[in-house]
């Protein structure tokens, strides 16, 4: 089977600091560097580290060229996307010495996808296939609803959270997953928890407690997370949805999908970056729970 992704590609700026700033304060970075990333970017090299087959479809500027280059060094087919005429979107991203972060996104060409683009990329699609978006492009109901309609599995992550956009896109979707803070905010703006919007699968992620996963509206089971020394947090969550996602395209159970990407997310929050750095399938089975 295959995962088809209608997401972003950013050129990430990474300014490590001894804390984040203050409005009006000007600090040194300790470090600074400069990677692939973008909530899509990152979920398709995390599905397809975990050994899923992964089509991305997106757009870059006439200087996305490397990005693309590197997506399918990375084992993700890039045969999906385009190029418009604006600039590939770019990311600045502050990271503490605890490995929290603050992010301002420049949207640049994730927000020209056309939808003969999505139409003519998803005619390839197949019942049964896993489609994924987020809220860093444009045309995702439209991609949702051609998913929907197809029969294929649609997923959304809810971020950068948009009451507005969540809301659009429910009707038509099987697999949502969105963070504690984000669940709360749907929460306020449709009057439901999560167990009542009527989706199949809903995964809540609350960092280091770990995951909510409710099925059918239930609340079915809570998974604890992997203690560990985080370093970065950037990317994390698109690390575990990325895993979660391939996990399920494998035939793995939604526990053992969960499972398994629970350790990604641990190893990917010990690390410095973005797409760059999110682990393979050969590294998060070997990871020890005991380290």
């Amino acid at each position: 089977m295959t995962i088809w992704n209608l997401g972003s590609i950013n050129a990430d700026h990474f300014y490590y600091l001894s804390h984040l700033p203050k409005p009006g304060e000007t600090l040194l970075a300790i470090s600074h560097t400069t990677g692939l990333g973008g909530k899509g970017a990152n979920m398709s090299v995390a599905a397809a580290r975990a050994g899923a087959h992964v089509r991305h479809i997106g757009a870059v500027g006439p200087d996305g060229g490397w990005a693309v280059e590197r997506l399918t060094e990375y084992g993700v087919d890039t045969r999906t996307i385009g190029q418009v005429n604006v600039a590939t979107a770019t990311a600045i991203i502050s990271v503490d010495q605890a490995g929290e972060n603050s992010i301002i996104i420049d949207p640049g060409a994730n927000h020209l996808i056309s939808e003969q683009q999505v139409s003519h990329a998803l005619s390839g699609a197949n019942a049964n296939d896993i489609f994924v978006t987020q809220n860093e492009t444009n045309a995702q109901v439209d991609a949702a609803r051609i998913a929907a309609d197809a029969n294929l599995t649609v997923a959304y992550a809810a971020a950068p959270f948009s009451a507005q956009a969540v809301e659009e896109i429910l009707p038509l979707l099987s697999f949502l997953i969105l963070n504690e803070v984000e669940a709360g905010q749907l929460t306020e703006a449709t009057g439901k928890s999560p167990q009542d919007l009527g989706i199949e699968t809903v995964i809540v992620t609350k960092g280091g407690a770990g995951a909510d996963l409710y099925r059918d509206g239930q609340n079915t089971k809570s998974f604890a997370a992997i203690k560990v020394e985080p370093v970065d947090t950037t990317g994390a969550g698109d690390t575990f949805t990325g895993y979660v996602l391939a996990g399920m395209d494998r035939g793995l159970t939604i526990d053992q999908s969960i499972s398994l990407a629970m350790r990604a997310g641990a190893l990917m929050v010990m690390r410095q970056g973005t797409a760059d750095v999110i682990p393979d399938l050969k590294e998060v089975e070997n990871f020890s729970l005991d380290q």
